[in-house]
Formats: structure tokens, sequence, C-alpha cells
């Protein structure tokens, strides 16, 4: 398979492989995913729009934030 060509093929399927089709996408291509990927979720578990007050798992993505500059 090429780099970037289309296979059928389950060892086609490692993260890497995935990474490298996802790094290929333009910005807005990969934002059109983003937003493909939660219409199915939504679609699956509509009641997540209504979740409130989301805690962070630990061991997971962590996001970092810097200090605002007071007014």
């Amino acid at each position: 398979m090429d780099r970037f060509g289309i296979s059928h093929s389950r060892d086609d399927e490692s993260w890497e492989a995935k990474v490298a089709w996802f790094r290929s996408l333009t910005v807005d291509e990969r934002y059109e995913t983003w937003e493909g990927f939660m219409d199915v979720v939504l679609a699956a578990n509509p009641k997540l729009i209504e979740a409130k007050d989301a805690q962070p798992v630990p061991g997971r993505v962590q996001v970092l934030e810097l200090p605002r500059p007071e007014p």
C-alpha cells in the first residue's frame, strides 16, 4: 500500500497508519472529521449533551491552562 492509499487490510490499521492519515488532513478536514465523530457519538448517546460538571479521568489527558493576567 502506498502511504495514503486505500487499503482493506486489517494489517494497515495500526495507530501509526491512523496518525499518518490524520496528519495528512487539512485543519478544515480535521474539524469536519471531528464533527462527524461527535455526530455519531451524540446520536448513540444524546444524554451526553445534558452532562454537566464533567470531571477529568486520572491517568488520561491532562489539560493545562496558563494563569490569566488580571485586568
